[in-house]
């Protein structure tokens, strides 16, 4: 249970951080840095607990990109 909490800390927080610096790029500075914490912080934590899928994710896209 341990190891799948760091994964799930992990996985969030660098979504939080990927998706809010989407948000940030699409909406704009003023927009993005002020709301768009909170998109960020609903996928951060969905895809956080969903972090094993995420992971075979990147990986099978990274295969593909360098295959």
């Amino acid at each position: 249970m341990k190891g799948y909490m760091a994964g799930v800390w992990i996985v969030g927080v660098l979504s939080f951080i990927a998706i809010w610096l989407y948000a940030l790029v699409s909406w704009g500075l003023l927009i993005g840095l002020t709301v768009g914490w909170i998109p960020a912080m609903i996928g951060g934590v969905i895809l956080g607990l969903l972090w094993p899928l995420v992971v075979i994710g990147v990986l099978w896209l990274m295969t593909q990109i360098y295959h």
